[in-house]
């Protein structure tokens, strides 16, 4: 077999069970149909529960407290992103390229840093460049893609907000998209959105990624292509008729629903309560775009229809791209991964967005595989991890990471029924957040869990085979001391290459 192609796509803050075919009421019949085709791995989980430390992981392959973006606001640095899989791959002879959300390094900065995502320094990268970054050779990308920060107009931005603005109308578009068409019952971040679908950064970033597919020769290399969707994440703005897809009363809400902080460790209240460090106007923002109060059960099915909307128009590009893989012939030497940085309590245990509180709806994401040598038609239950990818994706291609791994590639887990004991997830959370400091560190197995603060020993620990919904703390109860032994082993096991905590040059 000749090296394979990778298309690896993602969506930001997508769970693991909002799929149809995970069983969710959802419309997603691409995605379903990707899953038949390959293999869907059921307790993938991501290496922290944030954006910029999860996609840093994915790219570089090791743990955020030894890539040094333990938090939002923290830049990797470039030198050891282009030693990700992305370069390494460059640097055998894989045509490399990005679609989409990066988020590599930081959007919003106290200062400008001088990096393309810098919204601050955006202006400086003219209309030519298009690469390379963190070893990606050819990029297309926009800046932040989630519209409580309306697309910036050119000079700022990159190609998705000089492609909005080029015909003069961008402001219109702006204002199109904060139009709400259809009541939401006063449901948080939540609308209906009025921005005509060809202009939404979904659109676009499949249409980016398509048109690079079209143009290159039938004789060229291999290509390593990443297509990042900057949905489901909030604000919940799928734009109609998308967002009319899934009615509020029909979508499933989760069983329990209330905020529960008896028998949880310290830092699940004090994260919703705390003011954030820092500037007033940054607490602010981390207030009214980070938090969310209780919802109702009316309100919270606005908010899970929408996301619904979101997604499924994510599954429509993804159909769009399963199709120009075909008709270029390309199907059949194509590695497709599907999965996203993270998830979203969607309304489990009375929250929604993410934090420190690492229920499964947050930690657990989609992993869908396709290609040659994968099964198709299977379901793989080993507890994995996104950090897994960047040694899968050099494994497959035959070359070797520059970097020290972490992960451990998914190939002989998928081709000779290799087993996983378990996996693990790290965040070495600022007060800037929540106002408070944490160094969590989360092990997951197939039926267990424990997350300890390694600065307090504070931590919350479920047997999921009978607690499945993660409702009973076992964590202190002498009558499990072996299993919280067992799993504390593993945490104990982490490689000892920390690197101390590093400032933050913004907030995300």
């Amino acid at each position: 077999m000749t090296r394979p192609n990778i298309l690896f796509i993602t969506s930001d803050q997508q769970r693991a069970d909002c799929l149809g075919i995970a069983g969710r009421r959802i419309k997603t019949p691409h995605l379903d149909q990707l899953a038949r085709d390959g293999t869907r791995f059921t307790n993938a989980i991501t290496p922290c529960v944030i954006c910029q430390p999860a996609r840093a992981s994915i790219l570089t392959g090791q743990l955020p407290r030894t890539h040094g973006v333990h938090d939002n606001g923290i830049d990797l640095d470039p030198d050891l992103g282009g030693k990700g899989f992305a370069g390494t791959l460059a640097g055998d002879g894989y045509d490399t390229a990005y679609f989409g959300k990066a988020h590599f390094s930081t959007y919003h900065t106290f200062e400008p840093t001088g990096t393309p995502e810098c919204v601050k320094s955006s202006a400086n990268y003219d209309e030519s460049w298009y690469g390379p970054y963190m070893g990606f050779e050819h990029v297309e990308l926009m800046l932040v893609g989630h519209n409580w920060f309306l697309p910036e107009e050119p000079p700022r931005g990159q190609h998705y907000e000089r492609w909005l603005f080029a015909d003069g109308r961008g402001h219109e578009k702006n204002a199109a998209y904060l139009e709400n068409a259809r009541n939401t019952n006063g449901a948080a971040q939540t609308h209906h959105s009025k921005l005509p679908v060809a202009w939404h950064n979904s659109t676009w970033t499949a249409d980016r990624a398509i048109n690079w597919l079209n143009r290159r020769d039938e004789d060229a290399d291999p290509f390593c292509a990443w297509v990042s969707f900057p949905d489901p994440h909030h604000p919940f703005d799928a734009p109609e008729p998308w967002s009319y897809l899934h009615a509020p009363e029909d979508v499933d809400l989760p069983e329990h629903r209330t905020r529960d902080f008896s028998n949880r460790p310290w830092w699940h209240e004090a994260v919703l309560t705390a003011q954030p460090a820092g500037a007033e106007e940054h607490a602010n923002i981390r207030k009214q775009y980070s938090r969310i109060p209780e919802q109702s059960d009316v309100q919270l099915r606005e908010i899970i229809a929408n996301t619904y909307g979101q997604i499924a128009l994510i599954d429509h590009q993804v159909g769009r791209l399963m199709a120009t893989l075909d008709e270029l012939g390309l199907r059949e030497n194509t590695i497709v991964v599907y999965s996203s940085d993270h998830g979203d309590w969607l309304g489990d245990h009375g929250l929604i967005l993410k934090g420190p509180m690492h229920y499964d709806g947050l930690l657990k994401v989609p992993l869908l595989m396709r290609g040659p040598g994968i099964a198709a038609g299977e379901t793989n239950d080993n507890p994995v991890s996104t950090l897994d990818l960047a040694s899968t994706f050099t494994d497959y291609a035959g070359t070797t990471p520059q970097l020290t791994q972490h992960g451990n590639s998914l190939r002989p887990v998928l081709e000779d029924g290799a087993k996983r004991d378990y996996a693990r997830n790290e965040w070495g959370l600022l007060p800037t957040r929540a106002g408070v400091e944490l160094a969590l560190q989360t092990v997951r197995t197939c039926n267990a869990k424990l997350t300890k603060d390694m600065i307090s020993g504070a931590g919350e620990m479920y047997d999921l085979e009978n607690d499945p919904h993660e409702m009973i703390n076992l964590y202190d109860d002498p009558t499990h001391a072996g299993l919280r032994a067992t799993l504390e082993a593993m945490i104990d096991e982490r490689p000892d290459d920390m690197v101390p905590l590093r400032e933050q040059v913004g907030m995300a």
